[in-house]
């Protein structure tokens, strides 16, 4: 097996959770992660809010932790609600539980304590502070997108967290926001993605951010692209769209390092994985990096381990989590596939 990519480990516990989505009783199921990257069930914890109930939640970071790890942020799709979580050894003690500012959230942002919630169905984004274990409303965050149909996928901030970003699918559009010394958004700056139907993204050290393109879920025409930060929410094309040949990319996960980027392919179970120069243009290192069930739909959320020795993403249709050691290379080896999801799972946070 190829070298593994290694960082510094933090204290916090080494673990992957998951919600369950479910339309009765929202749930996040967590699970431990041995040295060798097995997982071992940890248990399930109630958000206290609801999801939608419905299979394949169309957005990307629906489920996040903290930049420290420490604290762990789920949407409630059904119930319009954010929960919070404090993350210990043993597993999760629910904090809080707060409106979510909008209807319909399905994916969410941190950077220290300010958070942002993007809102699907209002479609906005809306502000909060984290303030002693507490969820606090930052008033008069919340801001509109672009349009009425912007169908967002995803919501995140830059890594100096100067910008908040927005893909929005229905536009075929980026929209980026800059971030005050206060936490509030102006904007936003709207610019034409590259490809159609911008979906899920991830940024790399440097600050390049790597997007995918679904193309409407055409037949082999899965793309992404990428683009700098010229200034605080201000966005500008790096690499056009680069194809991957495979169908319905959404997902997006950078490796630590920034060299590489991999991307979850629904339609046929793929993941494939691109070379990120220094400069931030993109070239496809493999069509077929990893799968899960390959050529059957299902394969979804993505994410890397702290660390940068794992690659974890689930399969919905299959009902697990799948897991790959990352070679420093950027190669993937498949390390096994863990159950304990249903099919309504959404989302995937990795310590």
């Amino acid at each position: 097996m190829e070298e593994l990519m290694t960082e510094q480990s933090s204290n916090v516990a080494t673990a992957v959770y998951v919600q369950t989505n479910d339309a009765t009783e929202n749930e996040v199921v967590a699970f431990g992660r041995r040295e060798d990257g097995q997982l071992a069930p940890l248990g399930r914890f109630p958000t206290g809010g609801r999801g939608t109930g419905e299979p394949h939640l169309p957005s990307q970071s629906s489920i996040v932790l903290s930049d420290d790890g420490a604290q762990l942020l789920v949407v409630n799709a059904g119930s319009d609600e954010l929960s919070l979580f404090s993350v210990g050894d043993g597993g999760l003690l629910l904090s809080d539980r707060v409106a979510s500012g909008g209807a319909t959230p399905t994916s969410v942002a941190i950077h220290g304590d300010l958070v942002y919630v993007l809102n699907n169905g209002t479609p906005n984004i809306a502000g909060f502070k984290i303030d002693n274990g507490r969820i606090v409303e930052l008033e008069g965050s919340a801001r509109p997108l672009s349009a009425d149909n912007a169908d967002p996928a995803q919501v995140s901030f830059s890594l100096d967290g100067r910008t908040l970003v927005v893909t929005e699918r229905g536009t075929d559009s980026i929209s980026a926001y800059a971030i005050d010394e206060r936490g509030h958004a102006s904007g936003p700056t709207t610019i034409k993605s590259s490809g159609k139907t911008p979906y899920g993204f991830d940024f790399t050290p440097d600050g390049a951010m790597i997007v995918t393109e679904a193309f409407g879920g055409a037949l082999g025409a899965a793309a992404a692209s990428s683009y700098s930060l010229t200034d605080p929410g201000r966005l500008a094309p790096v690499s056009g769209s680069v194809g991957d040949t495979r169908s319905e990319v959404c997902w997006a996960a950078v490796t630590k390092d920034g060299r590489f980027a991999y991307v979850t392919n629904f339609g046929d179970g793929t993941i494939s994985s691109y070379e990120i120069a220094r400069d931030g243009r993109l070239a496809l290192r493999d069509a077929v990096a990893g799968s899960t069930r390959l050529g059957e739909k299902g394969i979804r959320d993505e994410a890397i381990s702290r660390d940068g020795r794992y690659l974890y993403a689930i399969d919905a249709d299959a009902q697990k989590v799948f897991g790959w050691a990352v070679g420093s290379d950027g190669a993937l080896a498949s390390i096994g596939a863990f159950e304990g999801v249903p099919q309504t799972v959404a989302g995937l946070a990795a310590s």
